[in-house]
Formats: C-alpha cells, sequence, structure tokens
C-alpha cells in the first residue's frame, strides 16, 4: 500500500486503487460519529451516486437542487471513478445510480437507463482558429488538422466509421489522447489540435470554440440504475429528470447494456 523512503512515504500503485474506497469509509466513519455526538438531530438518507467524467456531475445539479427540497434529509454522495468500478458497484448495490453515456448493448445486466439530455457532438477549436466561426463543420473540413481524441478505453459514443474516417491517413504524431473532457480542453486551447467529443460541457463554457459537427447523431447522456431495487429517493430523483426535461419524452430502456 505504501512505499517509503527514509525522506517521504507515498502510495503504490495498489495504494492508488484503494484510495477511493479509504476517502468514502473514512467520509462514512466521520457521518457515523457525528449521528451519535449529535443524537438529537434529524437523521439523514445517504444517497450514493457516480460518474466517469466529473462534467456530467453538473447537468444533475438542476435535478438535484429539487430532489433537496423534496427530501430535504437525503445527503447525496457523488462518485467519480472509472466505468467497469462504477457498474460493479452499482450491480452490488453500492451505488444508487451511475450518470453516462448509452452505450450499444453488449451484454445483460439488468440495468436500466434513462436519459438526462441529448449531448450534439461538437469539435472544440482554440478560440482565434480560422475554423472556429463556422455555424457547422464536417469532418472533410478538418482534413489536415492534428486531433485530439478520447483514449479508446473510454466509454464514448463515436461509431466505428466516425472514428476510422477521423484518424484516415494521419500518423501517430499527428494524433493526441485525453482521458478526460477537461484534458481535452486544455491540449485544444494549447493549440495541439482539434478536439471531437459529445458536448457535454456546462452552458459556461469551456474556453474552446465548440462548433457543432455534421452528420454525427447526438449522444444520449443518462443515469444507469437498477430498476427493481430503486430505493424511494432514486425514483423521485427520476420523476424529476423525466419533469425538468421539455424535449421529446426520452428513452428509457432496460436489460441489455455495454458495460458503463
Amino acid at each position: 500500500m505504501f512505499q517509503r523512503t527514509t525522506r517521504k512515504v507515498s502510495l503504490t500503485a495498489e495504494g492508488l486503487a484503494f484510495l477511493s474506497d479509504a476517502q468514502q469509509i473514512q467520509a462514512l466513519t466521520h457521518r457515523a460519529l457525528d449521528r451519535f455526538a449529535h443524537p438529537q438531530d434529524q437523521p439523514f438518507v445517504p444517497f450514493s451516486l457516480g460518474s466517469v467524467f466529473h462534467l456530467h456531475l453538473l447537468w444533475l445539479a438542476p435535478a438535484l437542487r429539487r430532489l433537496r427540497e423534496e427530501l430535504p434529509s437525503l445527503h447525496p454522495m457523488l462518485q467519480v471513478a472509472g466505468g467497469p468500478y462504477l457498474q460493479q458497484l452499482l450491480e452490488e448495490g453500492s451505488l444508487e445510480g451511475v450518470l453516462g453515456f448509452a452505450l450499444p448493448a453488449r451484454r445483460k445486466s439488468g440495468i436500466s437507463f434513462q436519459e438526462v439530455r441529448r449531448a450534439p457532438m461538437v469539435c472544440l477549436l482554440p478560440e482565434g482558429h480560422p475554423l472556429a466561426g463556422r455555424e457547422s463543420l464536417s469532418l472533410e473540413d478538418l482534413s489536415g488538422q492534428r486531433l485530439v481524441l478520447f483514449d479508446p478505453s473510454k466509454p464514448i459514443p463515436i461509431t466505428t466509421g466516425a472514428m476510422s474516417q477521423m484518424l484516415g491517413a494521419r500518423t501517430p504524431a499527428e494524433l493526441y489522447f485525453a482521458q478526460s473532457p477537461e484534458a481535452m480542453a486544455a491540449l485544444v486551447q494549447a493549440g495541439y489540435g482539434a478536439g471531437f467529443l459529445p458536448d457535454v460541457f456546462p452552458p459556461w463554457g469551456c474556453g474552446c470554440a465548440r462548433v457543432p459537427l455534421r452528420g454525427m447523431e447526438p449522444a444520449s447522456l443518462g443515469l444507469y440504475y437498477r430498476a427493481r431495487q430503486a430505493s424511494a429517493p432514486l425514483k423521485a430523483l427520476l420523476r424529476i429528470l423525466r419533469e425538468c426535461d421539455s424535449r421529446p419524452k426520452p428513452r428509457e430502456t432496460m436489460g441489455k447494456h455495454r458495460d458503463i
């Protein structure tokens, strides 16, 4: 767990993998101690949600605000981690829901999906780039541009055909890979290339020009959950998400989903 030298103590790879669990254990311990220290206080109800990306959680904020008004004793716990780990926690019942993209079915898991919003595919460009003022772009418009793409292991709904067209005849030196939307935005702002992703950034922006991509389907961002074991707070959150959505009724599916 720890690597010790005469000058410092640092975490090993195994220690870093355990760090998120340890932080949750510590938070729960402090809450338990506070509960016994103040027995007259109103009891609270833990409500754990997960997300692969930090930015996704911002889209839950309006619904969580209404949920707080309806259930003031609710204590949300928001966790960001890798998709396979979050899926395991969801299936075990340690998480109420996981925010992520709807992905093609791969195996039956008993997990349902409630759409939160449709995220159009956009191209990120540095402010002042010659193409940044366009109303929309096609993949052909970006031929010759260096690209900043998500790491292939990340669960991003980009079709194989579109990815092949993006890669084209580009050399490895013309491609950069990012682990998160924030990392992609940083590389784009620094001028390393044009980025491709669903527009998951909040309305106040990301420091880059966001130009819609023609010919690419929007991505569905939503909440994975266990329908048969859904708690009362989760049912309330799902109802609020439906009520908050002024677009046509979002898709809700159950059964076959790719890993989160």
